[in-house]
């Protein structure tokens, strides 16, 4: 029923709307178009009137810019004329190389257009200088003679008997500014009567030079008027334009002329205007569509609260991707396209390793961050045709294709955990996270639940097998799956049900001759399975998070079997995920007081990969640690990332030399070399060094050479009960005590 009566209101809406407009808009319209016209006749007649204004004012402009230029050059030529450099070098004395560089290099101002001559008494010229050198002014002679009437007038008797005394100088040049022609061309002339301006000075005998400025009226001149840039084609011209200035010399005779295009001031006005008329049109327009748009707001608003709930409804809101939900519809298409055409598609799911440790460290305002970080940049390693969605948590999957074998796939994902395995800056902690994947490829007919579990038993794999890589779902994976849930189980319940023992394995001095420590080791004896060894249990549980309640358990217990044995160092492993929770050192303060153990006697045991991408938060946790008197020591050295770094970094109070190094020891070997490397390293960080995993004599003798303090492994002793241990030491000092091999 619905769609029939949506249907029935899209079609009822357009009628009245209709039927409104025809009477509302049609009044309102003759009412603008009257108000539009009466609007264009005033802006018509305000233009007219402001034609004339306008070219006047520019008329006026032009000619008071030609005056200040003509004040200008007064000004300037009868300065020079009046200084000790003119009177000197043009007067006193005659020197060209001088008045090169101090008079005419001034006036012309690097300009090829200008031109300096200098007449003697005898108004004949002496000097010229053209183009930015000297000149011969026999060059100029025709091309002087128009400014001769010019010279006549400077030398004026009357002017001279008003202004000049016999011995005395003048109050102030004489001097003159008129456009003549030179050489054809409108120039602007400006001379001065050389000679000293300051009262009391005396000039040099004789009838005064005179210094002559010419400026050719050119393009160059033009611009030098800084004239507004409005005024369009500014030229110099021969005849008079539309708009022109005359060039006005000696009795008003015009030279030449300053002509400009004129501008069209009707059309300024119309532009001022336009914004008005464009205003009631606008007016209009909203008043004819007023009643339109509130009839289709509440549709509008429907429509848009639909594609919000229905974006919201698919996208996880805090990665942006798809959610769930539409990856499972997607991902049926995916199955029924692959079926009809088939291609060949693979759904990788993807878990961030040790996403959990960012939460728990750095907080989930960082983890959240950091999830938003993670899927730009798998949108930006994907294809246009992948596509990327977000199930949950630190969970991604993709579904993708176009691979001829299942091998292209694994590379694909390999490059995707290379890209997302790179360091992260978010909110100023550097941190670095793995990733691993899981890939199920879409063959036949399926569902897709079946799908997302064998690519979920395929990141479990990956996963199981050290994080950080992907796997390729296959049958056998579901069997192991079954396998590692079930012991999983039985692990859990053996921790509770305290199933589990431990054993300490004896740490000797270098000579091998005193027990100085012993390091707790966790045993499983299983009621139907029989031992199960370390290297099987303790993954799973690292990767199920059993270890927390595990490591305490043992860190506890030993406490509790350490106590009767004094002098003996406590040495107990802790793993990354212990070492990284907030109060892991709350837990370890908490069991040394309910065990009363000594804490300087506990040491504690961390590898490379613990501190890892955790410098900044594992530095603070190893202080209080430090804080309570607890010893720290660096577990299988040399097989980490930065173990250099570390040691500077850290306060470690022990290295402990894996014993892959050990065990591969032969003289002149690479892992000797590395040894004596180590133990030197550790000495000359005031460190002591254990080394690991010593099973012959030879060992012993090539490990004692090199200088390690304590050493560690079969040859002294397999691991042993607490009962063992106390039966070892007896009533004597540890330090008495000798074990047989």
């Amino acid at each position: 029923m619905l769609p029939n009566v949506t249907g029935y209101v899209k079609q009822a809406r357009p009628l009245q709307f209709a039927d409104h407009a025809r009477m509302t808009i049609v009044p309102i319209l003759l009412v603008v178009s009257v108000a539009i016209g009466v609007i264009v006749l005033i802006v018509l007649w305000s233009a007219h009137n402001t034609h004339g204004i306008a070219q006047d004012h520019e008329r006026h402009m032009v000619s008071n810019a030609l005056a200040e230029k003509k004040a200008h050059k007064l000004r300037e030529i009868g300065a020079i004329a009046g200084g000790e450099d003119a009177v000197d070098n043009a007067w006193s004395w005659f020197r060209p190389s001088r008045i090169d560089s101090r008079i005419s290099r001034p006036l012309t101002k690097a300009s090829e257009n200008e031109y300096v001559f200098i007449f003697d008494g005898g108004d004949l010229p002496v000097y010229a200088f053209a183009e930015q050198s000297r000149r011969d002014p026999e060059e100029f002679r025709s091309a002087l003679e128009p400014i001769s009437g010019a010279i006549a007038r400077l030398r004026a008797p009357e002017r001279a008997a008003k202004e000049a005394d016999a011995g005395q100088s003048r109050s102030a040049p004489q001097a003159l500014a008129e456009f003549v022609l030179f050489e054809g061309r409108p120039a602007l002339l400006s001379a001065a009567l050389i000679g000293p301006t300051e009262a009391g000075t005396s000039k040099p005998s004789g009838r005064a030079p005179i210094l002559v400025s010419i400026d050719v009226v050119d393009a160059r001149f033009v611009n030098d008027l800084g004239l507004d840039p409005g005024l369009a084609n500014l030229r110099v011209s021969d005849a008079p334009g539309e708009l022109s200035v005359p060039l006005a010399g000696f009795g008003d005779r015009v030279i030449g002329y300053i002509a400009w295009s004129p501008k069209q001031p009707n059309w300024e006005v119309l532009v001022v205007a336009w914004p008005f008329v464009i205003t009631a049109v606008i007016g209009f327009a909203l008043l004819g569509f007023f009643i339109l748009g509130y009839m289709r707001m509440t549709s509008a608003r429907i429509s848009a609260g639909e594609h919000k709930l229905r974006h919201l409804a698919l996208h996880d809101p805090l990665s942006e991707l798809p959610n769930r939900a539409y990856f499972g519809d997607r991902l049926m298409r995916e199955i029924e396209e692959t079926l009809a055409d088939g291609m060949q598609s693979a759904v990788l799911a993807l878990d961030l390793d040790d996403f959990k440790d960012v939460n728990d460290t750095l907080g989930h305002h960082v983890g959240d961050a950091l999830i938003g970080v993670v899927a730009q940049r798998l949108l930006r390693n994907l294809r246009a045709e992948d596509f990327v969605a977000r199930l949950g948590g630190d969970e991604f999957a993709i579904i993708t294709g176009g691979f001829a074998r299942p091998e292209d796939c694994l590379y694909f994902a390999e490059r995707l955990i290379a890209v997302l395995s790179e360091p992260y800056t978010i909110m100023g902690h550097s941190m670095v996270i793995g990733c691993s994947i899981g890939i199920a490829m879409i063959e036949g007919a399926g569902d897709p639940a079946g799908i997302m579990r064998r690519a979920d038993v395929a990141l479990y794999r990956a996963k199981s097998d050290g994080k950080n890589r992907a796997c390729i779902y296959d049958d056998r994976m579901d069997a192991d799956l079954r396998k590692r849930k079930q012991l999983e189980n039985e692990l859990a319940r053996a921790i509770t049900e305290e199933q589990l023992r431990l054993e300490y394995q004896p740490i000797m001095s270098a000579k091998g001759d005193r027990m100085i420590a012993v390091e707790a080791l966790a045993r499983w004896r299983h009621p139907e399975r029989g031992a199960i060894s370390p290297s099987e249990f303790i993954p799973i549980a690292e990767q199920s998070g059993l270890i927390i309640p595990l490591g305490e358990w043992v860190l506890r217990q030993a406490c509790l079997d350490a106590k009767r044995w004094p002098d003996i160092t406590l040495s107990v492993n802790v793993s990354a995920l212990q070492f990284k929770r907030v109060d892991f050192v709350e837990v370890v303060t908490r069991i040394l007081e309910e065990t009363g153990f000594d804490p300087q006697r506990l040491e504690l045991e961390v590898t490379e990969s613990t501190l890892l991408g955790n410098v900044e938060q594992a530095g603070k946790v190893m202080k209080r640690l430090k804080d309570l008197g607890v010893r720290l020591a660096l577990d299988d050295f040399g097989t980490g990332y930065s173990s250099l770094l570390y040691l500077r970094t850290f306060p470690f109070d022990k290295l402990k030399i894996d014993r892959s190094f050990v065990q591969s020891v032969k003289p002149a070997s690479e892992a000797a070399a590395i040894v004596h490397a180590i133990v030197s390293l550790g000495r000359g960080l005031h460190m002591n060094v254990t080394a690991e995993g010593v099973e012959t004599a030879e060992q012993h003798l090539f490990l004692r050479a090199a200088g390690v303090h304590s050493v560690q492994g079969f040859l002294f002793g397999k691991s042993e009960s607490a009962q063992q241990v106390t039966a070892w030491l007896g009533n004597k000092p540890a330090s008495a005590v000798k074990l047989a091999s």
